[in-house]
C-alpha cells in the first residue's frame, strides 16, 4: 500500500492580504467596503491555492505585534516601512477567519516574526523528507530553496526557484544570505557594506564562494578595492548577515497532525 508524501502549504498571510487589499484600496470604495472586498478575494485566492497545490497540510502564518530580536540588535530594522492601513489592521480577525472557513489553520506569534516561523516550518518538514510550498512574494525566502522547499509568487504567477535566483542575483540560493550581507536589503533598512552593490557582490561570491572566504581574503596583502571596503566594514557585513539569515529552529508547540488538510475531525485524529 503506497503512502502519500506529505506536502505542507505555507501561506505568508500578511504578504498575501496586504497585496489583495492594495488592489481594493485603489477602487472607489469606502474603507469598510475595501475590507469586505479583500475578504471575498482572500477566500477566492485561498480556494485557488488549495486546489492548485493539493496539500496534505496547510497553514497561514501571520505577523503579530512583534518587537523582534532583530530590532533589539539593530534598532533601525524595518524603519521607514509604510504602516499597515488602520482599517486593515482592525479587520485582521475577520480575514483570519476566512482561512478557517477553508479549513486552514492560522499561526500568529507575539514573540517571533512570520518569516522565521515560516522558515522553521518549511525546514522542519524538509528535514523529514516531506515537501513545503511557501506562498509569498518575499524573495528573502529564496535562501531556503532546496529540492523539498519551493516558493510561489502568486501575483506574478512564477516560481522563485534556483533558476530565478541565478538570473536575478547571479548566485546560488545557498549564497543569498552572504549576497545580502554585502549589499544590504533596502526594504528592511539593512545596510550591508557601503560601496558594494549587487554586481560587485555577485562577482565577489562567484570568485570566493562565501562571506567567510571573502573576510579571509580581504586580510591578505594586495586585496582589491572591493575587498578593502569589506575589510573596513566587516562588522556591518556580519551584522547584515545575521539579520537576513532566517531562523529555522523556533519551538512551534504543535505538529503536522494538527494542521492536516482537509482537517481531520477530532474523533478521527
Amino acid at each position: 500500500m503506497s503512502t502519500i508524501r506529505p506536502h505542507l502549504l505555507i501561506i505568508d498571510a500578511l504578504n498575501l492580504i496586504r497585496r489583495l487589499h492594495a488592489v481594493q484600496a485603489q477602487q472607489a470604495l469606502t474603507p469598510a467596503q475595501a475590507l469586505i472586498a479583500t475578504r471575498a478575494n482572500l477566500i477566492n485566492t485561498c480556494r485557488k491555492l488549495l486546489a492548485g497545490s493539493e496539500p496534505t497540510h496547510a497553514i497561514a502564518v501571520f505577523d503579530g505585534e512583534v518587537h523582534s530580536w532583530r530590532k533589539e540588535v539593530y534598532p533601525a530594522y524595518k524603519e521607514g516601512r509604510t504602516p499597515m492601513p488602520v482599517e486593515l489592521r482592525e479587520g485582521l480577525n475577520t480575514l483570519q477567519d476566512a482561512f478557517w472557513e477553508y479549513g486552514v489553520d492560522a499561526l500568529l506569534s507575539q514573540t517571533d516574526e512570520a518569516d522565521d516561523l515560516i522558515a522553521t516550518l518549511a525546514t522542519g518538514v524538509a528535514q523529514h523528507g516531506a515537501r513545503a510550498t511557501i506562498i509569498s512574494t518575499d524573495k528573502g525566502f529564496c535562501q531556503l530553496i532546496c529540492p523539498q522547499i519551493q516558493i510561489r509568487d502568486y501575483f506574478n504567477k512564477r516560481w522563485l526557484d534556483a533558476a530565478f535566483v541565478e538570473q536575478q542575483y547571479g548566485v546560488a540560493p545557498a549564497q543569498l544570505v552572504d549576497f545580502w550581507a554585502l549589499t544590504g536589503i533596502g526594504g528592511s533598512n539593512i545596510k550591508g557594506v557601503p560601496g558594494i552593490g549587487p554586481k560587485t557582490a555577485t562577482q565577489l561570491l562567484q570568485q570566493h564562494g562565501s562571506l567567510s572566504a571573502l573576510l579571509a581574503a580581504c586580510q591578505q596583502e594586495g586585496a582589491g578595492k572591493p575587498l578593502l571596503k569589506l575589510r573596513h566594514h566587516q562588522d556591518e557585513a556580519l551584522l547584515a548577515q545575521r539579520l537576513v539569515q532566517l531562523q529555522r529552529d523556533i519551538p512551534l508547540g504543535f505538529n503536522l497532525r494538527e494542521i492536516r488538510y482537509p482537517p481531520v475531525p477530532d474523533s478521527e485524529a
